[in-house]
């Protein structure tokens, strides 16, 4: 058996985490930390380690669950995307300032570019403002090591440690040692004191005082000071790199030959920065290049835009990923190297992305856009953001927010004296997340429009994991299931029903009776209720409807163009519409969409297919 294994990012940081003996981990999922929390089961499944798992309902709940964890002496940790850490804030800011007593890491994965994410923010600002240390890893086995490392740190200091891998960390696959697991026993013990874990603002600033003085004494650790890379060379010219950036400039100097020219120093702790080092590398180089992403997180803390190049000074762009092509340009500029400037990088895309064939969202999108044709559509995140495509997403602010945009329109046009549909939709994990709140508060202010629940019974967008209606944790165990409609009866909804938007006559016709309601009795519900195409632990797979197209199709491009399925292909050459069949998912829906009933269910020997 291999003593190596191909692992991503994300997989090496879950496999850091058994290791390492932690005890509870949680989260809610998010691209690109998503697969994380799935893998930490993987390995426990195979380790055998005595591990709690969870999928919170959202990043907040995951945060103090693990905290609490944390507080009673075991190792803990919890993991999502950088704009999940804005929704754990709150026990965030807390927890920093109460401490732990077992391990506890916060894994914030952020997403330069962006590429999967709302914003690029920079999860270390977060982690300066609530004075919690960084550890920024280079490569997935990095990541791993620096799992070790940040319960070593978290346990000497009682604080928590934020590990703030990057898409490019998290998603990248490398050869990692095998998982090395050896049992130990549980322990547990919470030592009631009220003054620190119930503590009130006067005891607060007490633990504020601490906290500074807990991070004087990071900033001198010797486990996480900064690593030369390439001792012995000197230069007034200085490179100092974090995260993927240092991987990045380790490989083109080392190509370059630069490697032996300009010392190069990777920062494996951005925050706080080594004030040592700081005090050294100021008075030993004239000139410091700057690679971090996104913000400028070290370079504010070297305060001094004399003899830095980086984000504050103009020489590296602001915003954006720091991609080899850009690394190596601005090696080259510090440098003085001049010569053929590199090939622009091709940053146009592909094919846009679109719903997959059969997704149900299709349908209720269409529906949406039959009933209310001239409403507005907020909407919420995930992968039905790309209603957009169809024409019925106006607006995507952020987690639970298409449920609070849709009062708040309401409330536009009702002091403008004006009257308009309001259709606004919400995935099923969504609306757990983060969409009751503003629910009831649609109720409590008579807020009048009508929420599209779009109930897949998965978390589609980020790889399929359970819903709090599923029935199921992460694990695979059982769990007790959250009835949607109960829920939502529970706000004081008084206009709820449950349709299959496949159905589309008859569930346009019922969002048409949910619009007639909201006008005058204030929010009213549809739950589209269908499972995802692409979910393998549906329990029941709905049925097929092959279609055909028949001779009366015109070319008018109707199907394609807004209904905009990828099994619907339109023959430039013949003018006319085919059916993929390798894509088509036999929903039928089409049959309902074109304009000249040239869709048709396909016919066999003994009639209509069933």
């Amino acid at each position: 058996m291999s003593s190596n294994i191909l692992m991503l990012g994300n997989e090496a940081i879950a496999a850091g985490l058994v290791e390492n003996g932690c005890a509870v981990a949680t989260s809610y999922p998010g691209t690109p930390a998503s697969e994380i929390l799935s893998s930490v089961a993987a390995w426990q499944k195979a380790t055998g380690a005595t591990m709690h798992v969870e999928w919170g309902v959202n990043e907040k709940v995951s945060l103090e669950i693990a905290y609490t964890a944390a507080i009673t002496g075991l190792r803990s940790a919890v993991a999502m995307k950088q704009v999940g850490l804005n929704v754990a804030s709150d026990p965030f800011m807390s927890a920093a300032y109460q401490g732990v007593k077992g391990g506890f890491i916060v894994i914030s994965a952020d997403d330069p570019g962006p590429h999967s994410s709302q914003t690029e923010q920079d999860s270390r600002m977060l982690a300066m403002l609530a004075k919690v240390p960084v550890l920024d890893p280079d490569s997935p086995a990095q990541a791993r090591e620096m799992v070790g490392l940040g319960f070593e740190l978290s346990e000497k200091f009682e604080i928590p440690v934020l590990l703030r891998p990057t898409t490019r960390v998290c998603h990248a696959g490398q050869n990692v040692p095998a998982v090395e697991f050896s049992p130990s026993p549980i322990s547990v013990d919470f030592t009631k004191e009220p003054s620190r874990w119930a503590s009130t603002p006067k005891f607060r600033l007490q633990q504020h005082l601490q906290l500074v003085a807990k991070l004087e004494q990071i900033a001198v650790h010797p486990a996480t000071a900064p690593k030369r890379i390439n001792p012995g060379v000197t230069a007034p010219k200085a490179v100092l790199a974090c995260g993927v950036a240092a991987a990045h400039a380790r490989e083109i100097m080392t190509d370059s030959g630069l490697i032996d020219t300009l010392p190069l120093y990777q920062v494996l702790q951005p925050f706080p920065l080594h004030s040592e080092f700081r005090d050294r590398l100021l008075a030993s180089y004239d000139q410091i290049l700057i690679l971090e992403e996104t913000s400028g997180v070290i370079e504010m803390q070297l305060a001094d835009r004399q003899r830095t190049r980086g984000k504050l000074t103009g020489f590296v762009a602001e915003a954006g990923e720091l991609i080899p092509e850009t690394v190596e340009r601005l090696l080259k500029d510090f440098a003085g190297i001049t010569g053929d400037a590199a090939a622009p990088v091709d940053t146009a895309g592909g094919r846009k992305p679109t719903l997959c064939p059969g997704c149900p969202h299709r349908t209720s999108f269409y529906a949406i856009k039959k009933a209310a044709p001239h409403g507005i559509y907020p909407s919420d995140i995930g992968c039905y953001t790309l209603g957009l495509n169809l024409g019925a997403v106006d607006s995507v602010l952020c987690m639970g927010a298409a449920v609070s945009q849709a009062a708040g329109f309401y409330q536009a046009f009702r002091l403008a004296g004006k009257e308009t549909d309001i259709v606004a939709t919400i995935g099923d994990s969504t609306f757990f997340h983060a969409g009751i709140p503003p629910l009831i508060d649609a109720v409590t202010q008579n807020a009048r429009f009508v929420l599209v629940i779009l109930d897949n019974s998965t978390t589609a967008m980020t790889g399929n994991q359970p819903t709090p209606a599923l029935g199921s944790g992460a694990m695979g165990e059982p769990t007790v299931a959250v009835d949607i409609e109960g829920l939502v009866n529970a706000c004081g909804i008084r206009f709820c029903q449950v349709a299959d938007p496949t159905e589309l006559p008859d569930f346009i016709a019922l969002l048409q009776k949910a619009l007639a309601f909201s006008h005058s009795n204030g929010p009213a519900v549809v739950i589209a209720r269908h499972p995802c195409v692409i979910d393998r632990r549906r329990k029941v797979a709905p049925p097929r409807r092959p279609v055909t197209i028949t001779p009366d199709c015109t070319g008018c491009r109707y199907c394609v163009t807004s209904f905009e399925c990828p099994a619907l292909i339109f023959d430039e050459q013949q003018k006319r519409v085919h059916i993929d069949r390798l894509t088509c998912q036999d929903c039928g829906v089409c049959v309902h969409v074109c304009p000249v009933g040239a869709i048709i269910e396909q016919q066999t020997e003994g009639g209509l297919q069933p």
